[in-house]
């Protein structure tokens, strides 16, 4: 049974594995540094579907079938399904998944939704409420930007702290089996609110509440960033992780030697002109679910945080003058040997 150690972290006490992932991406992440390690890639972001909504629900379902048929598992295999998306209602998870007759369990964290179903997978599966569970999440480029900015047809020029919400899915399967990478240790994020107002500054909105969610758990666990073969952040981009790591050296931690950030990592900025970097919850989904699961499981990574971020904001909330708040879930995963 999970353990709360220190304030707001949890222990696993069962070895809570996650036995497999899958990352698949659209035509411009293929076209990115990260191209070799997605299971599946798509020249046309449509999908053969009829809208970029249903083409981001594809993502999902295509990611979860992937993950499933690595393990040879059907969906019968899976107790609990945990998934959710950028857009209104998270219709992308609910119409993506609808098919796979999985229980299913709505989540919104925006583009911490990666961590956060992962984060509730595990303690369910830590708990014996099931033995085995799914985390699932996606964005897509063009979807996001007709909720949340203007429509691509506008062509309206994106400000130089904008960052470009990837076309992607993640999806991983949990168990109680011992197997695969372990999530030892999980921290609930805070909601976190520095009055940020501008929708196209996504990094400075959310990298308060990734700070926050750092020093929680180095201080509930007594470590330190250089126990960890890296810090991994999503998807705060190249202006909030400059941010981060600011903060947290005003706090007299310094993780710039073992960071990273998925919204840096998969997109090549001089190239691919995306100024600030990657976003979405399929940004950090589809990363972590084929390029980071991959080292853990080569053990090219051995003991890594995971910490997915999202501003918890809406188009209306938005036009009504709010600010945007942030959020940061963290897992401590190990990749198996210890």
């Amino acid at each position: 049974m999970s353990v709360k150690t220190g304030k707001r972290t949890i222990r696993l006490t069962n070895k809570i594995g996650i036995i497999s992932t899958a990352g698949v991406a659209g035509h411009k992440e293929s076209d990115g540094p990260l191209a070799d390690y997605f299971d599946s890639t798509y020249n046309d972001d449509m999908l053969g579907q009829s809208s970029w909504e249903k083409a981001e629900s594809r993502l999902q379902t295509d990611a979860a079938r992937l993950a499933l048929n690595k393990v040879n598992l059907s969906t019968d295999d899976i107790d609990v399904i945990l998934a959710g998306d950028l857009l209104n209602q998270c219709i992308s998870s609910t119409f993506g998944l609808r098919s796979l007759g999985i229980p299913y369990l709505g989540q919104y964290g925006a583009c911490s939704t990666m961590a956060q179903t992962m984060l509730i997978a595990s303690l369910l599966t830590d708990s014996g409420a099931c033995r085995r569970a799914m985390a699932v999440t996606s964005s897509h480029f063009c979807s996001a930007e007709r909720q949340f900015r203007l429509p691509i047809e506008y062509g309206g020029q994106r400000t130089p702290t904008a960052q470009w919400t990837v076309t992607g899915a993640g999806a991983a399967v949990i168990d109680n089996s011992g197997s695969g990478s372990l999530i030892k240790e999980v921290t609930i994020g805070k909601i976190t609110d520095y009055k940020i107002k501008d929708a196209n500054n996504m990094g400075a909105a959310m990298a308060p509440a990734a700070a926050d969610t750092i020093m929680s758990f180095l201080d509930d666990s007594k470590t330190t960033p250089s126990d960890y073969d890296l810090v991994l952040t999503g998807d705060l981009g190249f202006i909030g992780s400059e941010l981060l790591i600011k903060i947290l050296h005003r706090e007299g931690i310094d993780i710039s030697s073992v960071h990273n950030d998925c919204g840096k990592m998969i997109f090549d900025r001089d190239r691919q002109d995306v100024h600030a970097g990657g976003s979405g919850c399929g940004c950090c989904g589809s990363v972590f679910c084929s390029y980071i699961a991959g080292k853990l499981k080569k053990h090219e990574l051995n003991n890594i945080l995971f910490i997915a971020t999202g501003a918890l904001m809406s188009p209306t909330s938005s036009q009504q003058g709010e600010s945007i708040p942030g959020i940061a879930h963290l897992l401590h995963i190990v990749s198996g040997i210890s």
